[in-house]
């Protein structure tokens, strides 16, 4: 693979931005040193942006929305990127190269980047992936990185842990759309946005919009920000703009409050903790005598004849 020009990088160069890209995301040891390397260069030109989780469940127009969103933001003049999260598999319905087909219109604009993230991946999986190239965006002068989840489950909260604001989408449906939504989502959102409020909907989109806000009174945030529910038509590019000033209030606020960059320092600490107990979790793996070891103990454990902490200890002792 040739090496990264850093220099056409900062510059928002997009072909040395997706080779970096492409860099980052190789399961070979040998790129793998190289991206860090990479990485550790451009740190000094990351961390300008402000990055938005979008998620929402299938169905609910993330793609309209990203679209319209990301359109809306390059009228104000920013440069956009895109990154999906894709924890499933491309082949059914993921992002792959579908984004890009589905977001047409945005595709097509010169201060859009859009790029899928693998599902899988070695150490650190997709969010290692997407944390990384993240990073890359803002050193190309990427002003505002829309991480979209596809699918609900874990990569919500792997997404929710890496970006500033958390955004979920809902669709117009009062009574048993409010069963359905985990109450650990609620405790994720900075803000629940119901879309397709347009036609016959608008006023189901008011109630339901309403039932929201009631069940976040319920939950206590105890920060500096109320989380908001607000409704759009994505389709109708209608009230887009609310959102994003809804976004730039909450960033105003943040940093009035010195919570924005100490809310990256954390997950910076956080992601740190994690990556040490995966490597650890993987020398422990390919460590020859714990995998001579490892069969006898699980057996023993399962026979009752000795204690699953004891056996832990034997194997952890051999590090």
């Amino acid at each position: 693979m040739p090496s990264i020009n850093l220099e056409l990088l900062r510059q928002g160069n997009r072909r040395a931005l997706a080779k970096a890209i492409t860099l980052v995301e190789s399961k070979l040891d040998k790129h793998r040193s190289e991206s860090q390397q990479v990485l550790e260069d451009i740190l000094p030109d990351t961390g300008k942006s402000i990055r938005i989780g979008i998620s929402g469940i299938p169905g609910v127009g993330k793609s309209t929305f990203i679209e319209a969103f990301g359109k809306h933001l390059i009228d104000q003049g920013k440069k956009v990127a895109v990154l999906a999260v894709d924890p499933s598999s491309p082949l059914r319905g993921g992002s792959i190269l579908g984004d890009k087909t589905r977001m047409e219109e945005l595709s097509r604009e010169d201060n859009a980047f859009i790029r899928p993230s693998p599902s899988e991946g070695a150490l650190g999986g997709v969010a290692q992936k997407t944390r990384e190239t993240m990073l890359l965006c803002e050193a190309a002068g990427y002003d505002v990185i829309l991480v979209e989840t596809v699918g609900v489950g874990q990569s919500e909260y792997e997404v929710a842990a890496m970006v500033d604001f958390f955004l979920v989408l809902m669709i117009p449906n009062a009574g048993d759309e409010l069963q359905g939504i985990k109450r650990g989502i609620m405790e994720l959102a900075d803000a629940l946005v119901i879309n397709k409020a347009d036609g016959e909907s608008i006023n189901l989109a008011q109630r339901t919009k309403s039932h929201y806000q009631n069940a976040f009174h319920l939950i206590k945030h105890g920060s500096f920000w109320n989380p908001r529910v607000e409704t759009c038509s994505a389709l109708q590019k209608e009230r887009i703009g609310d959102i994003w000033e809804m976004i730039c209030d909450y960033q105003k606020a943040a940093l009035e409050n010195d919570a924005f960059f100490e809310k990256r320092a954390l997950q910076n600490s956080e992601w740190l903790n994690k990556l040490i107990h995966e490597m650890l979790e993987m020398r422990l793996n390919q460590n020859p005598q714990v995998q001579s070891k490892m069969p006898g103990l699980q057996k023993a454990v399962e026979d009752n004849t000795t204690t699953p902490y004891n056996a832990a200890k034997q194997i952890v002792d051999l590090l």
